[in-house]
């Protein structure tokens, strides 16, 4: 606080330099005025109703604040234009600066000195300016432009010597923008000027039309009055309302005391304004104040008494203590202590609970005291800042799970992708970046013997031991279900191998799962870059197969070697067999419906491909997807599973009962430009209308290669084709692009929805999705609807239609027709027949 008092000293010793010319040169006005006319003080009576008006004037100072300009109505140059016609020069200066000495008294002695000694040297201008003008004879025309001119006079200079004033005290620069801004004073003082001169013409008639002139001045002040405060309230709700735009565009909690605190002081007039957040979770506290005039930015303390801001957290409610309200004692007492004069504080409500405090302190100016309207309004500006702190929170949620695993909190595949692609760019010469990716043996067993609770709990351990053992520069994340990955930097890849052994060994022993203890041992796959590959995805790639060919090992350490890629030898022959399958029509297209959940309504389903393979058996789909997608077949799996949907849709179409069809695309399908051709041309033959198909596109997919897969999805759209985003809330960068894609409905991630009745973690993220897909006009899908809690909880939030095994699991053709008549019945609309579930069992 050294600074700031230090400045103050130099600034008082500063404006003495422009005071004390001013008081020397109203002195000697004074004695040149008081020596030529004897007997000037006889008029002492005059003298003291002059004063007395002028301090009343200056008293009734009235601000109007109109758009962004403050307007200051202030009738000084009335009781001096009327003291110029009736009274002595001497006895004019002597009154007007006693009047100034009674008004300033409580300001400290610079200001006080500046604005006697102002007022002196003014009233002397306007008495020169008559002095070299013609005498004053009456109180006709000749006269008023005389006094006109004196007090024009007077007003100038007083503007002149504040300007001047600030020029010494500050800079020249402040100096002329306060004469620029000070300039539609000059009007008000006109307008004084003009009342004067009907005092003059009136009170040179008869003295007793000072009363009515006293009762038609109270008007007009309280005239102003009324419109300064009318104008007053406008200013505070246009403020107001800038600040809820700033909140409402800041999504970054840490930048919103920056925002928030400097427009709260301003608008509030105060000393002090401070946002104080507790710790909350991942969140620390923040303590953040902004200072009137302090241009090093936000501090981290606060001048507000810790016994204020616990009673706003006890009591949920507003804190004010000064001079108009009524306080406890103990908070009086301990403002007198911290030397504070008043202070609001109000809580940051999120529902019932308070989760932190806006606070003002002192309001700013000698005779200035906050008052019940000023609580109100920040009270107002305190629920718009704790709705943008949740709405900052909220986001942050988002974006920590989107690169974090919700079981164990490590980083997941997507995090260490990118820690991965910032290693190798700044790898040394003599060290490599290695991948150690842990295989936890037997998790699948747990989940099946004692459940998938179980399972979690093992998991958990596993990385709370790993986290435990890895090296403090290391980074460790959970990629997969059971496999978990340690990135960090080795002198040399057998470095890593011993490393990994080391590891390995001291994961493994007993760990308690619930009443259990079982034994965990772990199959350690190693890559290391620039060894085994120059990008992280095929980094990870090649530890994973690396770690599956550990499980077969006794030590359980499998470095990569390029002959564990054979298996794409089987990949290949995969291939040819899907070749077949495409050509022979051995592809079947499963149907799962999906069923809005106002009313039960089945208004279509998901087209799904499923591939019995003579061999092999059961195909998962995400395999033969996968081979499809590498081999360049994935165009024609897609034209099969979407020709198949179309030719169904057309039959329900004909028989008067419409389901709509959802497709699956690539985003590979996307990147190829023919694509809409091709669904135009199906379309066309099938007689189907475009509304009734829905392309589901998966959201990582999508943001792999944004760019370059937007035009087609805007040609899909122009078509007349649904579009949709599929896995919705795993991707990276949801928030930033949903406003950007040309799509119809979001698809929640099963994930999230079938851990909602359990987890309030997911249960957040899918209110949170609902909320925003809403907000953006998006139908929402949930899939992986398997209880009865879940629909219920889907239907509180607003969520559209449901999809999942609580309905019906995909079946083909000819199962999903007597399911169909089994579990739904006919109900008739004006676009025609609809299955309505009978009941959900």
């Amino acid at each position: 606080m050294s600074g700031p008092r230090a400045s103050s000293r130099r600034s008082s010793v500063y404006a003495w330099l422009v005071t004390a010319p001013l008081g020397l040169f109203g002195i000697i006005c004074f004695a040149v005025f008081a020596t030529g006319e004897n007997g000037w003080y006889k008029a002492w009576t005059g003298g003291l109703i002059i004063a007395a008006g002028a301090v009343a004037a200056g008293v009734a100072v009235t601000h109007i604040v109109i758009g962004r300009q403050t307007y200051t109505v202030v009738v000084t140059e009335t009781p001096l234009i009327v003291g110029l016609f009736f009274l002595p020069p001497a006895m004019v200066i002597l009154a007007m600066t006693c009047s100034a000495l009674i008004t300033y008294i409580r300001l400290e002695p610079a200001k006080l000195g500046f604005n006697v000694a102002k007022q002196a040297a003014s009233t002397s201008a306007a008495l020169i300016v008559m002095a070299l003008l013609p005498p004053v004879r009456d109180a006709g025309p000749g006269t008023w432009g005389i006094l006109f001119a004196a007090g024009a006079a007077s007003a100038i200079a007083s503007h002149t010597f504040v300007a001047g004033v600030i020029a010494v005290v500050q800079s020249a620069h402040a100096g002329r923008q306060a004469l620029i801004a000070g300039l539609p004073t000059l009007i008000t003082s006109g307008i004084s000027i003009l009342i004067g001169l009907v005092f003059v013409v009136t009170l040179d008639v008869t003295w007793w039309s000072v009363i009515l002139l006293a009762g038609l001045i109270l008007a007009i002040v309280l005239v102003l009055r009324s419109f300064a405060g009318v104008f007053r309230q406008h200013r505070t709700l246009a403020e107001v309302y800038e600040l809820t735009l700033a909140l409402r565009d800041e999504v970054d909690a840490g930048g919103l005391p920056d925002v928030l605190l400097g427009r709260v002081r301003t608008l509030m007039q105060s000393e002090y304004a401070t946002l104080w957040l507790p710790p909350q979770g991942r969140h620390p506290e923040v303590l953040l104040t902004a200072r009137v005039d302090d241009s090093a930015g936000l501090f981290d303390i606060s001048p507000t008494p810790s016994v204020v801001r616990s009673r706003v957290v006890e009591t949920g409610r507003a804190v004010a203590v000064g001079s108009q309200f009524e306080t406890a004692t103990d908070l009086r007492n301990s403002m007198r202590r911290h030397n504070l004069r008043d202070l609001i504080a109000v809580p940051l409500r999120s529902g019932p609970i308070t989760i932190g405090t806006l606070e003002v302190v002192n309001r700013v100016g000698a005779t200035s005291t906050f008052r019940d309207a000023d609580v109100q309004v920040l009270e107002t500006i305190a629920a718009h800042v704790a709705g943008a702190v949740e709405n900052s929170r909220l986001v942050d949620r988002l974006r920590y799970d989107a690169y974090h695993d919700r079981l164990t909190a490590l980083p997941n595949r997507r995090r260490i992708v990118d820690a991965l692609a910032e290693s190798v760019t700044v790898r040394a010469e003599d060290e490599v970046v290695a991948i150690l990716l842990f295989d936890v043996d037997g998790q699948r067993n747990v989940n099946e013997s004692m459940g998938h609770a179980a399972g979690d709990k093992l998991l958990v351990e596993v990385a709370e031991r790993i986290r435990g053992i890895a090296d403090s520069g290391a980074l460790v994340g959970r990629i997969g279900g059971d496999e978990f990955v340690v990135t960090l930097r080795a002198a040399s890849i057998e470095a890593t191998i011993e490393l990994a052994t080391q590891m390995r060994e001291r994961l493994r022993g007993p760990m308690a799962v619930g009443s259990l203890t079982l034994d965990v041992d772990t199959a350690v796959g190693v890559s290391v870059y620039p060894d085994h590959g120059s990008d992280p995805e095929t980094l990870l790639q090649r530890a994973e197969l690396a770690a599956n060919a550990a499980k077969v090992l006794p030590y359980g350490v499998q470095p990569f070697h390029p002959a564990l890629e054979s298996r794409a030898v089987r990949r290949l022959g995969i291939a040819a067999d899907l070749r077949r399958a495409i050509d022979n029509d051995q592809l079947e297209v499963y149907f799962q419906p999906k069923v809005t959940l106002a009313d039960r309504h089945v208004l279509g389903v998901e087209c799904l491909a499923r591939w019995a393979h003579p061999t092999h058996g059961e195909v998962a789909p995400e395999d033969f997807v996968a081979v499809a997608e590498h081999t360049g077949q994935l165009a024609r799996l897609t034209e099969v599973v979407l020709t198949a949907g179309l030719r169904h849709c057309k039959a329900w179409a004909d028989a008067d009962r419409p389901l709509s069809i959802a497709v699956n695309l690539s985003a590979r399908t996307l990147l190829d430009s023919r694509f809409p051709d091709l669904v135009r041309e199906l379309l066309e033959e099938h007689r189907v209308e475009p509304c009734q198909v829905t392309f589901e596109i998966s959201e990582p997919g999508m943001l792999n290669d944004i760019e370059r897969v937007l035009p087609t999805l805007y040609r899909l759209r122009d078509l007349g084709v649904r579009l949709s985003v599929d896995d919705f809330g795993t991707g990276a960068s949801s928030l930033g692009y949903l406003r950007q894609w040309p799509v119809h409905e979001v698809k929640i991630d099963d994930t999230f929805v079938q851990g909602m009745a359990t987890d309030s973690g997911d249960l957040a993220i899918v209110r949170a999705i609902v909320s925003l897909a809403r907000e953006f006009g998006l139908t929402v899908v949930a899939e992986g609807v398997e209880s009865e809690l879940t629909l219920e909880l889907l239907e509180e939030m607003g969520c559209e239609i449901g999809q999942g095994y609580l309905f019906s699991r995909p079946l083909p053709f000819e199962r999903l027709e007597a399911w169909l008549s089994a579990q739904t019945e006919p109900e008739s609309t004006p676009t025609g027949e609809v299955r309505r579930l009978r009941a959900v069992i």
